[in-house]
């Protein structure tokens, strides 16, 4: 990294220190970088990661005032989960209208050495694509170059920044509130599908939300932004895309007939995404056959578990939309015991309400809002009172599944629900499934 001359961008504050902007500090750090940073986020100075910098002297603002005069910062890079609509963002930009507002992801995208940018987006699907895609050429490469994998999968891509080299590939898993901001999209963008999703808070420690609908959309087509060459988009979008983006070639994608070991029919639409991306490099079809073929679902997507007595379980618990859970019903024949329910991100249970008493034996409510409406929606229809069943945790909710289990049965966690009450994410909701599933006698 250059030495910033220009005096303007001098004076910076770190809105959040999650993971991209501990890594963006530390760049900073070991560049030595003139500036001026200051760390805001509204934790306790002993909850924040702890990184020993050498040439960086920071300040904090922490707690209360956390978002307070931000309009004395030339650039504020914020973290995903801190709102464009913080009211310190807008006081700031009205006081000091030359402020500008970045992320860490916008400083990768200015700075990475390669154009060879593949951004995956979507409500649901886009660890899965992004990963199967990274596999693809990671396993086509032949050493020519060097492919990376990054973003809202939890890798943050200032980690491997100074490794990557002009020719090199890197994908991307992109969420909305990554690219609500974002100035440079990448080469290659894919949108795997839309659903309502992230319509209000839910998550106290990230309390991004869109105000509707179609600052959500909005936010995803940053994604075809200024740099994008190709778009790949899910033959579903097809209308709302050509509303949108003028002028552009775009490659849709439906399902695919390819053999995979991934469970769960969308799952088809994400390899034919996979696919698309894979032809378009004019990667040779054996090798991204067989990439596919051998590929397996990802950590708490529809993965399995155990077969336990005849009764398979299965882990969705990033499952936190009416839409992809109604989905994970639709993957299974035979009878589901579900566990269902959380926090409420202001979705509609009644689609999903339908597909619950078409699909669902035996329904297991962990606590929450949103359990309450799913509940609510189910009455409406008249589903058998005495196929809902209440758990005050996990544990509870497993050994109720396991006791009503019978063989050739499917138990299934696809809360439709975020996580946010009795768990802190949606991976630690799943860690204690998959625990309990394995120690249940």
């Amino acid at each position: 990294m250059k030495k910033q001359k220009n005096k303007n961008f001098d004076k910076i504050a770190l809105l959040g220190l999650g993971k991209d902007n501990l890594e963006l500090l530390k760049i900073f750090d070991k560049n030595k970088a003139p500036l001026d940073i200051t760390i805001c986020d509204f934790r306790d100075i002993n909850i924040l990661p702890k990184h020993k910098l050498r040439n960086l002297k920071i300040n904090y603002q922490l707690k209360e005032r956390f978002n307070q005069d931000l309009q004395h910062f030339n650039i504020l890079f914020r973290s995903p989960g801190w709102p464009l609509s913080c009211p310190g963002i807008r006081s700031a930009q009205k006081k000091n209208p030359e402020i500008k507002i970045s992320s860490a992801l916008n400083f990768f995208m200015e700075t990475c050495p390669s154009k060879n940018i593949i951004g995956v987006t979507g409500t649901k699907g886009k660890g899965t694509t992004a990963t199967l895609i990274y596999n693809i050429l990671k396993n086509s490469s032949n050493r020519k170059y060097q492919t990376f994998l990054g973003g809202n999968i939890g890798i943050s891509p200032l980690s491997f920044l100074s490794k990557i080299k002009s020719q090199d590939w890197i994908i991307l898993e992109l969420s909305s509130f990554q690219l609500e901001d974002l100035n440079l999209s990448p080469k290659i963008a894919v949108i795997t599908n839309l659903f309502k999703e992230h319509l209000q808070p839910a998550d106290p420690n990230n309390p991004n939300y869109h105000p509707s609908f179609e600052k959500y959309w909005q936010a995803k087509l940053n994604i075809v932004g200024k740099n994008n060459q190709h778009l790949i988009a899910n033959e579903k979008l097809k209308r709302k895309i050509e509303k949108y983006i003028k002028n552009k070639k775009v490659i849709y994608f439906s399902t695919t007939t390819l053999p995979s070991k991934l469970v769960g029919n969308y799952n088809k639409e994400n390899i034919a995404a996979a696919t698309a991306v894979a032809r378009l490099l004019k990667i040779k079809p054996e090798i991204y056959q067989k990439t596919i073929s051998q590929f397996k679902n990802l950590n708490h997507r529809l993965e399995l578990v155990a077969k336990k007595n005849g009764v398979c379980y299965f882990d969705n618990s990033f499952s936190t939309t009416p839409e992809s859970t109604a989905l994970d019903l639709e993957s299974f024949s035979g009878r589901i015991i579900q566990i269902a329910g959380g926090a409420d991100k202001g979705a509609s249970f009644e689609k999903l309400a339908k597909k619950i008493k078409s699909k669902t034996h035996l329904l297991i409510l962990l606590p929450g809002p949103g359990s309450e409406k799913i509940k609510l929606a189910l009455n409406k229809i008249k589903f058998p009172k005495n196929k809902i069943r209440h758990a005050s945790s996990m544990a509870e909710a497993v050994k109720v599944a396991t006791q009503e289990a019978q063989a050739k049965d499917t138990v299934l966690l696809s809360t439709g629900c975020a996580s946010f009450g009795i768990f802190k994410n949606y991976k630690e909701r799943g860690d204690l499934f998959q625990h309990y599933v394995k120690n249940e006698k």
